[in-house]
């Protein structure tokens, strides 16, 4: 009997043991009795019936899956080689884990499917220039399919990502010929603009010298002109008979030295000054014809 006990008390240690099941943080797990499910199971320490139940695992973190690249013709008819990543995770609940299990077949499977098919529908609506400018709205209109058409599965799409859009080869030869005339083009705009600155800059430059240059000169006249004028005040203030007349002999000196023409009117007194100074005795007239005296002799 004590045997007997024995092997029945070892026979359910056993038992128990291999019935022991630990379920980690990063995943939850459904149990099946007779391929029927029994209860959830949350991590941690868990027990099963063994032979009877049946655990599954499942992992509740976020995943990645890759929707594959594809050919899709866009709305100007070109091919363009498109591919993208779908980020997605199973809900922690006990009903969306019984969901992904028992409402989907391969839930990798049938994102990547339905991706591949939602973007043939939006990038086919699309030229190629605005498929690669609005990425952002495919993203956008991406996600929000996969949202609505996975909402039984127990998931949650976190976001989507397009890897790429690219055109045919040729096409994008040519594209980059014509981003590179349009930035030669803008190249040639900036350097025409800035030598028309330069150019515009020196005119301004050579106006305001020819400016100074002749205000200078309009300055230096007048201030000539004003200092005649204030030696001839000074030589009728200050000086008398012919001293007045040496004073205004040097004045006009001055005034030749550049050459400067001087009308002397007929009568001044200054003429006869200039006379007796190169040697010429003026001429007297009386009112009535000349005298012996005045006649030369011999």
């Amino acid at each position: 009997m004590e045997a007997l006990l024995v092997v029945v008390v070892a026979a359910l240690v056993l038992l128990f043991l291999s019935g022991i099941r630990i379920v980690r943080p990063t995943n939850r797990a459904l149990v099946e009795r007779f391929g029927k499910y029994h209860h959830f199971a949350g991590y941690g320490f868990n027990w099963i019936i063994p032979g009877i139940d049946q655990m599954y695992k499942i992992n509740i973190t976020e995943q990645m899956i890759n929707a594959e690249p594809q050919e899709i013709i866009t709305n100007d008819n070109l091919n363009a080689k498109v591919d993208a990543q779908v980020y997605f995770k199973i809900k922690s609940d006990e009903e969306s884990v019984k969901n992904s299990q028992y409402n989907v077949n391969s839930i990798e499977y049938q994102i990547v499917n339905l991706a591949r098919t939602t973007l043939r529908n939006i990038i086919g609506t699309m030229t190629l220039k605005s498929a690669n400018s609005e990425r952002g709205r495919i993203n956008k209109e991406l996600h929000g399919t996969l949202l609505e058409e996975t909402m039984n599965w127990g998931i949650e799409i976190v976001r989507t990502e397009l890897k790429e859009i690219d055109p045919p080869k040729d096409v994008q030869e040519t594209m980059n010929k014509i981003v590179k005339a349009e930035n030669e083009k803008i190249a040639a705009i900036d350097y025409a603009t800035a030598t028309e600155t330069k150019a515009d800059g020196e005119k301004r430059a050579e106006i305001r010298r020819a400016e100074g240059i002749k205000q200078g000169a309009i300055l230096r006249a007048e201030g000539e002109a004003q200092a005649i004028q204030l030696v001839n005040e000074a030589a009728e203030k200050y000086f008398i008979g012919n001293a007045q007349l040496l004073r205004r002999i040097q004045a006009m000196e001055t005034s030749l030295k550049d050459n400067s023409k001087i009308v002397v009117p007929t009568g001044s007194d200054l003429v006869n000054v200039m006379g007796e100074m190169g040697g010429v005795l003026p001429v007297t007239r009386k009112e009535k014809g000349f005298t012996a005296s005045d006649s030369p002799k011999g």
